[in-house]
């Protein structure tokens, strides 16, 4: 049997002559902004090579682990003491069975890119394809900056605790490298008040700040002297991750007498604990503010919910899932209370259930203060909607409520030295989302001026303006 279309040319995703066009010519020159990430700031300072493309590809990719263990794959051969070239032979055979998957496109979108590979990898290209990619990996070019430049990349966010050195971005600042590497301030686990091992937690936020913690009032100085550190540093983001949204009006004197509480290690009520999350991040989403920090809010995953998995491999092993949280009445009341005071930063919110597309393409017109294009945005299609199929949906619901053209684009949100093409596969649906209008008479043609400019500020000039990079 014969096709008339090739495997993922140089056409890919794009089915109109506008289509073609936008990528070809706007899209694909754009250098890449990745501003939320989480690459590992001192692989990129110490630029060690790496010893397989196993150690590149497979290490930390839930993504692909969830994928092998659909396809029966043992968990030796994932997250054990399997050898590299075993872990790879695993995944070459479950790449046929990712057909329709999105690991399918991207597995094959970095083979290529990275290292000219256009065979497709199953378990008679494997050998092969393991030990070209070996033998490049030895040669000069393919360190994790050599990687960076590789896909014109610009700029990078790391996602950092505040009690974080930040040694490893001052290393790169310090260094001549070209990329900007920046930190993200994630304050999740100082306002998780009710996790295992809080107290020391506390505990390293004291030594990091140099404020003994006694009080909330302390608590919150000890973060605003972290937050200040990051803030030297480079940081211009801040990254919030909220499995189920939770607001409630809290005062200072509630607030004190919750965390005093925690302190004295006495057990607090499902209702204290929702106001005092609520009191500190309206306190920390107010120091973003004053510093002119954009911040991010993301919101829906259920954590964890295999506990035999849990038990054996701890956390960010491809055990969590999509929620279904009700979460716009406390999102309006969150954003509401910080703007009645002046202190609602540039926002980006990110749904993980696609359910929610509407209503937060809707909420985050209702914030717009009208001095600032795009001031609240709503986040691209993110984790298990980065692919054709979310990304359409999330553009569209964009489209529909809000200004598409305002959109600060993509981001990787990965591990991975390797996951830059997901840019370019978002370019992609991206310029053939606005080309078949064009083509379909839905968008003026005579305006093609306008949509070619679009299209490289959704890639690139609206992240750069929109973060002050």
């Amino acid at each position: 049997m014969t096709t008339s279309t090739e495997f993922m040319g140089a056409d890919f995703l794009l089915d109109s002559p506008a289509a073609k066009h936008l990528y070809h010519n706007h899209a694909a020159k754009m250098p890449i902004i990745d501003y939320h990430c989480h690459l590992s700031p001192k692989q990129i300072a110490e630029n060690k090579p790496f010893r397989s493309i196993t150690e590149l590809w497979l290490g930390g990719d839930h993504y692909k682990w969830r994928a092998l263990r659909a396809n029966g794959v043992d968990e030796h051969f994932i997250t054990g003491n399997a050898s590299d070239r075993e872990k790879f032979m695993k995944w070459a055979e479950t790449v046929p069975y990712t057909l329709r998957n999105p690991l399918y496109h991207w597995t094959h979108l970095e083979l290529r890119t990275a290292f000219g590979i256009y065979d497709i990898l199953n378990p008679e290209t494997a050998d092969d394809i393991y030990n070209r990619c070996n033998a490049m990996l030895a040669s000069d070019g393919f360190r994790p900056r050599d990687l960076m430049r590789r896909y014109n990349v610009e700029t990078v966010c790391t996602t950092d605790d505040p009690v974080d050195s930040l040694e490893y971005h001052k290393t790169i600042a310090d260094s001549d490298f070209e990329i900007k590497v920046l930190p993200t301030w994630r304050p999740d686990k100082a306002i998780d008040f009710a996790a295992d091992g809080y107290l020391a937690y506390l505990g390293k936020l004291s030594e990091a700040s140099g404020i003994n913690i006694t009080s909330f009032e302390t608590f919150i100085s000890a973060l605003e002297n972290r937050h200040d550190f990051f803030n030297s540093c480079g940081c211009r983001l801040s990254d919030y991750g909220m499995s189920e949204v939770v607001y409630s009006e809290c005062s200072d004197d509630e607030a004190e007498a919750i965390f005093c509480k925690i302190l004295n290690g006495q057990q607090i009520s499902s209702d204290e604990l929702a106001g005092l999350k609520s009191a500190a991040t309206l306190r920390l989403m107010t120091l973003d503010a004053k510093c002119g920090w954009a911040v991010q809010i993301h919101f829906g995953p259920m954590r964890n919910v295999n506990s035999r998995a849990w038990n054996a491999l701890g956390p960010d092993s491809g055990f969590d899932t999509i929620g279904d949280y009700r979460a716009a009445a406390n999102i309006a009341r969150l954003l509401n209370a910080l703007d009645k005071e002046g202190n609602l930063a540039r926002t980006i919110l990110y749904n993980l259930n696609p359910a929610d597309n509407m209503w937060v393409a809707a909420m985050i017109g209702n914030f717009q203060d009208g001095r600032i294009p795009g001031k609240i945005q709503m986040g691209s299609g993110w984790w298990f909607n980065d692919q054709i199929e979310g990304m359409t949906a999330q553009m569209n619901a964009l489209s529909t409520q809000g200004l598409l053209s305002r959109f600060v684009g993509m981001l990787t949100d990965s591990r991975s030295f390797l996951s830059y093409p997901r840019h370019e596969y978002f370019r992609r649906v991206l310029c053939n989302l606005i080309g078949c209008d064009v083509d379909r008479g839905l968008i003026p043609s005579q305006e093609m001026p306008r949509v070619e400019k679009m299209v490289e500020d959704i890639c690139y000039h609206n992240a750069k303006n929109y973060f002050n990079f």
